[in-house]
């Protein structure tokens, strides 16, 4: 039941289908990943939503789906343009989930943030994308870009 729901989210991701991902998630869902921390269930559509309207030159690849009745995990890859610099980016992820009545509950991506910047940003990534004060400018820009977003849609509100 739960490896399904891993390969339904992964496979509107994949179409970019921001509305079918969202309905994957529980009502008091949580989400966190080295860019995004401790989102709650309305930030995580939010974010899906605001990261599949902003896709360019998107593909994705998932594999290894496995899931029982409480946790399950997988991984991701996501080939991208960053927007703001125009540079190729290739993220491989570890996903982790626990689910309730049928649905992700929690949601936590894992990955090399300071590979991530190296790739988006280019040298400033590479010279200081390991550095904590970095990590969180790219947190705060981020989390800036989604309260925009939340903004312009009251649905998130």
């Amino acid at each position: 039941m739960h490896t399904e729901l891993i390969t339904r989210f992964y496979t509107a991701f994949q179409q970019r289908d921001w509305q079918t991902m969202n309905t994957c998630y529980h009502a008091n869902a949580s989400f966190s990943d080295p860019v995004f921390r401790n989102l709650n269930a309305k930030e995580v559509q939010a974010m899906w939503h605001m990261l599949c309207l902003n896709a360019r030159n998107f593909s994705l690849t998932f594999s290894d789906v496995k899931a029982g009745e409480q946790t399950g995990h997988c991984q991701w890859t996501a080939t991208y343009t960053f927007s703001k610099t125009g540079r190729t980016v290739v993220n491989k992820i570890n996903a982790a989930f626990t689910f309730k009545d049928g649905f992700i509950l929690t949601h936590t991506d894992t990955f090399d943030l300071w590979k991530w910047s190296r790739q988006a940003l280019g040298l400033p990534g590479l010279l200081l994308g390991w550095a904590p004060f970095f990590q969180n400018t790219i947190h705060r820009n981020a989390r800036k870009s989604l309260a925009r977003f939340i903004l312009d849609h009251p649905e998130y509100q």
